[in-house]
């Protein structure tokens, strides 16, 4: 039996990547972890499709311990295999996010950890933003590097690709994806001046503390 609403709610934030130009067109994609005919999973965006265009049925389930699809007639996002080992891997994601976003990618392009210039980093669940090493998009060994960038962490960038942030819900994650590519600007505005001043690792750890209560103050 498929899920409607999980997939409508697919649809809805996949749009949202292009009205808030967190990703535009047709690139980033957006997954839910998911149960259908009894079968544990995940819900993931289809490959190539305008997401103004999505339909219920477009979006493609897929198994965790196999390569197992529905009968949908479209293909899973090409990134479906990160997607998979980040809820192999991460317990606790619920909905993943991956996004194009402007600054992100810009950022991500110079293939470095972004320091903690910032204390809203904590945010993604560690001192420093973790960048993945550049693989070939699709592949495993780009999965490899992605579950690597994300140890203790909830989101991390992707060298000369994008970003990507898990949540509890589609709504966490997609707002942690936000967080991430503002971040990435205010980095790249303040390089511009120079060398930002970067918080220590003490500070850093009262942050993180704090950080976990930040979203019920």
């Amino acid at each position: 039996m498929k899920n409607l609403d999980q997939r409508n709610q697919i649809i809805e934030y996949s749009i949202k990547l292009n009205s808030t130009n967190l990703s535009p067109l047709r690139s980033g994609n957006i997954s839910l972890r998911g149960k259908e005919d009894d079968k544990e999973g995940y819900l993931i965006t289809p490959s190539g499709k305008k997401y103004e265009t999505l339909k219920a049925e477009d979006i493609v389930f897929m198994g965790l311990n196999e390569e197992l699809r529905d009968t949908s007639n479209q293909n899973p996002s090409s990134e479906w295999r990160f997607h998979r080992d980040i809820y192999l891997n991460k317990k606790e994601a619920q909905a993943i996010v991956h996004a194009h976003s402007p600054h992100a990618t810009a950022v991500s392009s110079h293939g470095k950890t972004i320091p903690p210039f910032h204390y809203m980093i904590a945010l993604a669940g560690g001192e420093d933003i973790k960048c993945a090493d550049y693989a070939t998009f699709g592949t495993e060994e780009l999965s490899n590097n992605v579950i690597k960038a994300l140890e203790k962490r909830s989101a991390c960038l992707m060298s000369n690709h994008g970003q990507v942030a898990f949540g509890k819900n589609l709504e966490d994650a997609f707002e942690l994806a936000q967080e991430v590519e503002n971040i990435c600007h205010q980095y790249t505005i303040a390089l511009k001046l120079g060398k930002p001043k970067i918080l220590s690792f003490e500070e850093m750890k009262k942050v993180l503390e704090k950080a976990k209560n930040y979203k019920k103050e």
